[in-house]
């Protein structure tokens, strides 16, 4: 059974697609057209042209610098989680803890990390983006100072868990700040931007934590305040709402109820019946904490239900999963195991050792992620008569499961048998740039399947993501300790290639099929629906 707000969607997309040709890709509203990008595709999701406080229609340079506050945000969300690796040793003497109980100290945030996208999205398609990055950075920021001063391992641990639930909505509310400002055909790249910098922070933390250990472990925690206090000026300064009524502005538009040059002045009906300005964007109050006017507000609860209602939609289960059990969590398996691997080094050197996962990294997201992916999607796109379809981002999966599988074989064996660091280092590069790359493609796939639940769809994965990487230190080290460096990880390269492969195979050639068998959610994000639908 289809919703009303998506009869409406059909109804407006009817309207918008039954307008006349398009001679030079910018086109009036008042003629009922649509704009298309200069590569010949309908613009996703359209621009309300001549709105200045549309985030879509925003300078090139605003929209950079709301996407770099935004990966700041994201790679603190990672960076608190890993920062403290090299410290362990000091941390055990503190806390008088065994290495197997420090190391739960790195699962701990993850936990953080994976409850608050259930709390932080419903909240943010209400009062907006802004004031969530705000407040989440304020907990994280509090968070730390406390996780500096704890006087006991119950309360650290306690401070690790709010310092990752504080920084938890850069995941899912985070992007949904990049769907606001940049269209879908930009996506490819902008969301590898987002999943390089969560990245950079898993493996930046251990690299700049280990010379800063040198200061004593608790520089450490007061480092990583002074980051947040940082991000927190520029989010107060720089970061407006983002949260827009699109769904209303082109209704009303391309109804004809208000002319261009109106179009920032646009009103809607209060209860009275009383015509009201709608205060969008950059005309809000500086901290707002009432619901946005012009969008369907959640329930606070509907973060949770339509987590929930996600696993009926299959592809995105069945690939987020893969991607977290099957590929991702190896990362944790590698980064909390470098110092025990080179253990003969003191922690600044063995910082110094997670270069070769940043390198393989960058290299990765520069050369073969997000703007191939797009490049990719185009160039199959204009085969297919110009018909996108998500399972195109897939392509990527392939070539950055073999990388994975290679990196983590060769530095396994790397380590048992005694290899000079720097075989470890270029394992860790490839190993580095398959993550990154599969990281990017499922972001990219989920999201292009289901483009007006993208919030939901990133909830689900910031959740399973992060479960995976609050798992993975409770066993890793068990399973080092019974079995050796090579068989562990020659373990983890099977089970990638096995498992991911296939599954990715099946996704390429079945996922619109099973899409569509899934049927469409009956809701999308916020600022595709109307909140007072009569007044249209």
């Amino acid at each position: 059974m289809i919703s009303k707000s998506m009869e409406n969607e059909k109804q407006l997309a009817l309207a918008i697609d039954s307008g006349g040709s398009v001679a030079d890709g910018s086109i009036s509203h008042a003629a009922n057209e649509i704009v298309l990008s200069k590569e010949g595709f309908k613009l996703f999701p359209q621009p309300v042209l001549g709105d200045n406080l549309d985030p879509l229609n925003w300078s090139f340079v605003q929209k950079h610098t709301i996407l770099a506050i935004v990966m700041s945000i994201y790679f603190m969300f990672t960076y608190i989680t890993t920062t403290t690796v090299p410290s362990f040793p000091a941390l055990e003497e503190k806390y008088s803890a065994s290495l197997e109980q420090i190391n739960w100290t790195v699962a701990i945030p993850a936990l953080g990390l994976s409850v608050g996208p259930l709390l932080w999205a419903s909240i943010a398609g209400i009062i907006g983006r802004r004031p969530i990055l705000i407040f989440g950075t304020v907990m994280a920021l509090a968070a730390t100072i406390g996780a500096a001063l704890a006087p006991n391992y119950s309360s650290y641990m306690a401070a690790r868990f709010f310092q990752g639930l504080g920084v938890s909505p850069a995941s899912n509310v985070g992007l949904a700040v990049i769907n606001d400002i940049f269209f879908e055909h930009e996506r490819g790249q902008k969301v590898g931007l987002w999943v390089l910098a969560i990245d950079l922070g898993l493996y930046f933390g251990p690299l700049i934590g280990g010379v800063i250990n040198l200061a004593g472990h608790i520089w450490i925690q007061w480092l990583s305040a002074i980051l947040f206090g940082a991000i927190l000026i520029a989010e107060l300064l720089f970061l407006p709402e983002t949260l827009y009524p699109r769904h209303l502005m082109l209704s009303k538009v391309y109804r004809g109820d208000v002319s261009q040059q109106g179009v920032e002045e646009i009103s809607v009906r209060d209860s009275t019946g009383e015509p009201e300005n709608i205060l969008k964007t950059k005309r809000l109050p500086f901290i707002n904490v009432t619901p946005l006017p012009g969008v369907q507000h959640p329930k606070p609860y509907d973060t949770m239900t339509q987590f929930i209602k996600t696993f009926k939609f299959i592809v995105v289960p069945i690939s987020i999963m893969t991607y977290c059990f099957g590929w991702y969590w190896w990362v944790l398996s590698v980064v909390t195991l470098v110092p025990i691997a080179y253990e003969q080094y003191p922690p600044q050197i063995q910082g110094l050792l997670y270069l070769g996962l940043i390198v393989g990294t960058l290299v990765s997201e520069v050369l073969y992620s997000g703007s191939l992916s797009d490049w990719i999607v185009i160039k199959l796109a204009k085969r297919n008569n110009h018909q996108k379809t998500p399972e195109m981002r897939i392509w990527l999966t392939y070539p950055a499961v073999i990388l994975t599988a290679v990196g983590l074989v060769v530095w396994g064996v790397s380590i048992d048998r005694g290899y000079h660091w720097m075989v470890g280092q270029v394992a860790l590069a490839i190993f580095g740039a398959g993550v990154q790359m599969g990281n990017t493609a499922i972001c990219s796939y989920v999201v292009d399947a289901y483009p007006l639940q993208s919030m939901a769809m990133m909830t689900f994965y910031a959740v399973m993501l992060n479960l995976s990487a609050f798992l993975d230190p409770f066993f890793i080290v068990s399973w080092v300790e019974n079995i050796g460096f090579t068989w562990t990880f020659i373990g983890h390269a099977i089970i990638t290639v096995v498992v991911c492969i296939p599954v990715m195979a099946v996704l390429h050639r079945f996922g619109r099929t099973l899409c569509e068998k899934s049927g469409s959610p009956t809701w999308v994000n916020p600022e595709y629906e109307v909140h007072t639908p009569s007044s249209i």
